[in-house]
C-alpha cells in the first residue's frame, strides 16, 4: 500500500507540470484514491480553467464517493472565475481529504478546511506542506505582500565574474544551462533589465525553448533617461510587450515617440539612489505581473539587493576562471567595510546543468550576520 506521502508527492509532480501557465493562480494538483487503487486525477492547467479537483472527479466519477483526495492546497470557498471546489468535494462523498498546505489567500484561508469538515469529512493538513509551500512560493509571497516574486539570475565564472572587464560575457555557460535560463524565461510573468544591458547586448528576451513554442515574458526596461534605442529588438513587440520604466522627469516629447512604437511607458519617482523600485513593483503588480526575472547587471542587481527585493536567486556558475581586477561582478554598487555587513542567503539546489552548475538560493531572514 502507498503511503499518503507518495501520493501526495503524485499531485505535487502533476502540479508542477503546468508552471507558467496557471499565474496569477496557484500551482495545485490532484489525485483519488479508492481501496488503494488511483480513480482520478488532476492538475490547474490554466488561469480561467477548472481547477485540479474537478478534472480528478471527472475522472473518477462514482468512485470518488468513500475514496480519499489528495490536494496540494486547500480547496476554494470562494466564487472566482469558476465555482468554489471545496463544495465540489463535499457533493463528492469522499470519506477523507488529505491536503499539502492551507491556502494563504484572504479569500480562502482555512475556509475551505472548515467546510469539508463540518460536513462531516475526515481532513488532515501538512502532508509534504514544506515542498507544496516551494511549489507555490510566489502565489504565497503575492497573498502576503501583494507584489511581485522577484528572482534574480545571472551566470557568473568560478570566480565570481559575469564578463570580461571589456564586458564581453557571451557565452559564460554552455547551451544546456542556456536552455534552462529559457525554461525559466517560460515560467514567469516578466523579464527585467537596465538599459545597459540593452545597449551593450542587444537582446531580444524573449522565450526560446529547445523544443519550441514557449510563453514570452513581458519586457521591463528600467531606462532613467530614455536611452533606449528605438531600433533595438527590445523595441519590437510582435512577439513580447514592453514596459519601459523611466523617471518623472522624463521628457514628454520622449516618451511620445515611444508610446507610437507600442511600448507602455511606466513612469516612477526618482530617488537619491535610482528608480524607486518598490513603486515599480507596486504597478506591475497591479497590472497582473506575479513574478520577474531579473536578467540586469552588476547595477541592476545591486538596486535590487540594496532595497532588499530579492526572493530568489538562480546562480548558473560555469567551469572557467576568469580572473582581472577589471572583470564585471555580479553586484556592483557601494562598497561595505566589513563582512559582518553582508547579506545572507540560504543555499537550496545544486544541479549540474550540462558542464555548468545551478545554485538555488533564498535571503536568510535578518538579512545580515
Amino acid at each position: 500500500m502507498k503511503t499518503d506521502q507518495q501520493y501526495m508527492r503524485l499531485a505535487l509532480d502533476l502540479a508542477s507540470s503546468a508552471k507558467g501557465n496557471t499565474n496569477p493562480n496557484p500551482l495545485v494538483g490532484a489525485v483519488i484514491v479508492k481501496n488503494g487503487v488511483i480513480v482520478g486525477t488532476g492538475l490547474h492547467r490554466k488561469a480561467g480553467e477548472p481547477h485540479a479537483e474537478v478534472h480528478a472527479f471527472n475522472m473518477a466519477g462514482e468512485h470518488a464517493k468513500g475514496a480519499t483526495l489528495y490536494v496540494t492546497l486547500e480547496p476554494c470557498s470562494h466564487y472566482g472565475k469558476t465555482p468554489p471546489c471545496a463544495e465540489l468535494v463535499k457533493e463528492s462523498e469522499v470519506a477523507r481529504v488529505v491536503v499539502a498546505m492551507q491556502d494563504p489567500n484572504p479569500k480562502v484561508a482555512g475556509r475551505g478546511i472548515q467546510l469539508l469538515r463540518d460536513a462531516g469529512i475526515e481532513v488532515e493538513v501538512g502532508v509534504l506542506e514544506d515542498e507544496a509551500r516551494r511549489l507555490n512560493e510566489r502565489f504565497i509571497h503575492n497573498m502576503i505582500t501583494a507584489r511581485p516574486f522577484v528572482i534574480s539570475k545571472f551566470a557568473m565564472t568560478l570566480d565570481g565574474k559575469i564578463a570580461t572587464h571589456t564586458g564581453h560575457s557571451q557565452w559564460i555557460t554552455g547551451e544546456a544551462a542556456r536552455a534552462d535560463v529559457h525554461m525559466l524565461r517560460h515560467e514567469v510573468d516578466a523579464i527585467l533589465v537596465g538599459v545597459g544591458t540593452v545597449l551593450a547586448d542587444n537582446p531580444s528576451l524573449t522565450t526560446r525553448l529547445p523544443q519550441g513554442g514557449g510563453k514570452n515574458p513581458v519586457r521591463i526596461i528600467l531606462d532613467s533617461n530614455l536611452r533606449t534605442p528605438l531600433d533595438a529588438n527590445v523595441m519590437n513587440t510582435a512577439e513580447a510587450k514592453t514596459i519601459l520604466v523611466t523617471s518623472e522627469n522624463a521628457d514628454l516629447e520622449a516618451v511620445a515617440f515611444y508610446e507610437k512604437k507600442g511600448i507602455q511607458v511606466m513612469v516612477v519617482p526618482q530617488t537619491e539612489l535610482g528608480l524607486d523600485l518598490e513603486a515599480v513593483l507596486m504597478q506591475l503588480y497591479k497590472l497582473g505581473v506575479t513574478d520577474i526575472l531579473v536578467e540586469g547587471g552588476g547595477a541592476v542587481n545591486a538596486s535590487f539587493l540594496r532595497a532588499g527585493l530579492i526572493d530568489k536567486y538562480f546562480v548558473y556558475v560555469a567551469p572557467k576562471v576568469l580572473g582581472g581586477r577589471n572583470s564585471v561582478t555580479p553586484f556592483t554598487g557601494e562598497d561595505i567595510e566589513t563582512i559582518d555587513a553582508a547579506q545572507l542567503v540560504e543555499f537550496g539546489e545544486v544541479e549540474k546543468i550540462g558542464d555548468d552548475l545551478r545554485i538555488t538560493a533564498y535571503p536568510k531572514q535578518g538579512d545580515t550576520q
